[in-house]
């Protein structure tokens, strides 16, 4: 698109959008009218005005051409001066050579200074220093003629007015808009921040409000929260009785086996093993982020926990950096589950794994880094899928996995609002595992 451009300088947030819709149209308006005032109606008067000045300064002028010395010159020219209330005086010819005086601001002096030029015979320059006095010089055959008269001759008393006026009933006007505008994307924020918490894994407390449109899509929110929470506490309870009537018959079976010959038992007891093994991970799967809150947890601790009990079993588990300070709010269970998962496969297919962790005002980030095979770019997003083996970046004969152990941990960067990304890991050859929550 030819604006596309247009889109890195907008606003991100909904106030400070709508904010602009409000404030463009007002400051484009304003700008209008003030150039058309300023180019039409100030520059017309003005003008106007000047002219009736130039007139009267050059028929003064002429009344006096034929005087003989400076003196009568002025005399001549003083009655009709007076009665246009213009005083005037000849500049000693030592004096410096006048020049126009202007302020940068000063729009009204230069269209007189403008007129005066081009119909005034002799000006030689004009001058705008006391707030309400004009001077004026021009050449004589005496000499430079310095004449003096009110500047409301040429200018109109307050040619602001209008643009201060406007200026400022559009600020009031911009500011009741905001204020009101504020009250209605109220609603729309507080459905936002429910929306997003409900996505990390939190509840807020929302009330559908504001605009029929508002209500409608918050009622709809509520709904769906409902539903999705019904159904993961049907589901939970599903398992728990699956979990139980599975259990039960294994564990009788495991107990016939305990009293058969080892040697032929011995195969069928591997089965039964692989079986609980099995079981295990797909209630693990299946149980996602159920049955925990978030509380306040600091994940350095969290980390340093999860390296010292598989340093315990001998595994080589090192500890990497820790950066940032503080607690985030986290399901324990759930992230202390999915970074065991994470350092079981690194120790699985490697010998050496590194977990570290960094905690910024914006995101919590856990790595866990192994000397494994890792996995092909083309491959890892395959990998985060359930009952996905990949038998060309793993070694299968390392372990008896079902290939839930990194769709287990992707889900629980889910509930947390987070994302798992699998990359390389330049520190150690292997695989980078990333757990990427945002605060």
């Amino acid at each position: 698109m030819i604006f596309s451009w247009l889109k890195h300088y907008m606003p991100r947030g909904l106030y400070g959008r709508t904010a602009l819709i409000l404030i463009l149209p007002v400051l484009a308006v304003q700008v209008v009218v003030s150039v058309v005032f300023i180019r039409k109606d100030l520059d017309d008067i003005t003008t106007q005005l000047t002219r009736l000045a130039v007139d009267e300064v050059a028929y003064a002028m002429e009344l006096a051409e034929a005087a003989e010395s400076p003196e009568t010159y002025l005399t001549v020219l003083a009655p009709v001066l007076e009665s246009f209330q213009v005083t005037a005086g000849f500049l000693d010819r030592a004096a410096p050579e006048p020049a126009d005086i202007l302020a940068w601001s000063e729009y009204s002096g230069r269209v007189v200074r403008r007129s005066f030029a081009s119909d005034l015979p002799g000006y030689r320059s004009i001058q705008f220093v006391e707030p309400n006095v004009v001077r004026l010089y021009a050449d004589t055959k005496f000499g430079v003629l310095e004449m003096q008269f009110s500047r409301r001759r040429v200018t109109v008393a307050a040619p602001h007015q209008l643009l201060v006026t406007m200026l400022f009933f559009g600020l009031i006007v911009t500011a009741v808009c905001y204020l009101y505008l504020r009250n209605q994307l109220r609603p729309i924020k507080k459905l936002a921040e429910a929306a997003q918490a409900f996505g990390r894994g939190q509840n807020l407390a929302y009330s559908p409000r504001g605009a029929t449109e508002v209500r409608a899509a918050g009622s709809a929110f509520l709904d769906m929260r409902q539903r999705i929470e019904r159904q993961i506490e049907q589901r939970t309870l599903m398992l728990s009785g699956v979990s139980h009537d599975l259990r039960t018959p294994l564990t009788r079976m495991k107990l016939e086996l305990a009293m058969m010959d080892p040697q032929e038992a011995g195969p069928m007891l591997q089965d039964v093993e692989e079986m609980q093994t099995l079981l295990d991970a797909f209630l693990d799967f299946a149980r996602g982020a159920a049955g925990s809150a978030p509380e306040l947890v600091n994940p350095q601790a969290l980390a340093e926990d999860v390296v010292e009990n598989w340093r315990r079993e001998g595994k080589d588990v090192m500890l990497g950096e820790l950066s940032g300070k503080g607690e985030v709010p986290l399901r324990d269970f759930v992230i202390r589950r999915a970074l065991d998962n994470l350092v079981g496969n690194a120790v699985r297919y490697g010998t050496r794994a590194r977990v570290s962790v960094a905690l910024t005002a914006k995101s919590l980030r856990f790595r866990v880094e192994d000397d494994g095979p890792g996995i092909p770019p083309e491959l890892r997003g395959e990998a985060l899928r359930p009952f996905t083996r990949l038998d060309p970046a793993r070694n299968q004969n390392k372990g008896s996995g079902v290939g839930l152990g990194l769709a287990i941990v992707a889900d629980a960067a889910r509930a947390h609002g987070g994302v798992l990304r699998l990359d390389h890991s330049e520190a150690l050859g292997g695989l980078q595992a990333d757990i990427v929550i945002g605060r």
